[in-house]
């Protein structure tokens, strides 16, 4: 019946959307490709796709297929990556994926040793994901997830690596740098500078303000660690950062940093990996140099 053909074809065809496009795509001659589709229709009893002019659009049935075809055809690639690996004598790869941005800093710590302990395994990281890698873990895009906000699921382990706290950070000249805390209608009149990411996922909203019915005036979106103190140095307004970057900055620029109130936030960065992999020697060395890189 289904076979792994089939679900690259009606991926290709719902990518290139022609059937000479998809043909192209996969090194295939169209009678090929169009025999092996009418062939499984014939097995189904239904229809998998339709001609619509040049173009071929997925049926019901197709779109069902090409569902599956999303959901297993990472693994398929996967397991032909580490299969190639082990054939050529190769260690592996390991893709990490952040949602943590400002431990881009504390992960070249980590990277730097962990390369000349394993001088076979490629390392690529990826930062475009916004609280969404969980999806890239378990679709096989990445190898390690690096995240403050764990969403447990059954097939995903996650390992603390180290806690921190959560602080406010101002201008050493700003009205609220003497104080031990700040409370959140002291934050009603500022700007807050923060990391492409939801409001609702950040914890000086969820956490502090949100909890208090409090906002801020304004809230701007700054990509770059270092462009954001920088404004924030300049008087511009306020952010929230880990505590230990903070201090690291602070003793090059007048910023401060100061708690989220009189108990603070802390927080944990965890290390997400698949569950059924815990036995990769190199993924587990990364973890467990990450637990004993220093912040």
């Amino acid at each position: 019946m289904l076979e792994r053909t089939h679900l690259e074809i009606l991926t290709a065809i719902k990518e290139h959307g022609t059937l000479t496009k998809a043909a192209d795509a996969l090194h295939l001659t169209q009678s090929a490709l169009s025999h092996s589709i009418k062939k499984l229709e014939a097995q189904l009893n239904t229809a998998i796709w339709e001609k619509k002019g040049r173009e071929l659009r997925l049926t019901a049935a197709g779109e069902c297929i090409q569902s599956l075809a999303i959901r297993v055809l990472p693994h398929f690639s996967h397991t032909e990556l580490l299969l190639d690996q082990i054939a050529n004598g190769e260690s592996g790869s390991l893709r990490i994926g952040m949602e943590c941005h400002p431990c881009y800093h504390w992960l070249l710590r980590v990277i730097e040793p962990y390369l000349s302990r394993w001088p076979s395994v490629d390392i690529d990281v990826k930062q475009e994901f916004q609280f969404g890698a969980l999806g890239a873990l378990q679709n096989f895009e990445i190898d390690v997830l690096i995240t403050p906000d764990p969403l447990f699921t059954p097939d995903i382990q996650y390992t603390p690596v180290f806690g921190y706290e959560h602080m406010l950070v101002v201008s050493r000249f700003h009205p609220l740098a003497n104080h031990a805390w700040v409370a959140p209608e002291e934050l009603i009149n500022e700007v807050l500078f923060s990391y492409p990411v939801e409001p609702q996922r950040l914890d000086i909203f969820s956490q502090f303000l949100t909890p208090a019915k409090c906002t801020v005036r304004k809230h701007k979106i700054i990509e770059t660690t270092e462009i954001m103190l920088q404004m924030v140095a300049a008087g511009r307004g306020v952010c929230a950062l880990p505590g230990w970057l903070v201090e690291q900055y602070s003793k090059t620029m007048p910023i401060k940093s100061v708690r989220f109130g009189e108990h603070g936030i802390d927080k944990q960065i965890y290390i997400g990996t698949r569950k059924h992999e815990e036995q990769i020697d190199y993924l587990n060395d990364f973890i467990t140099q990450a637990q004993h890189a220093r912040t």
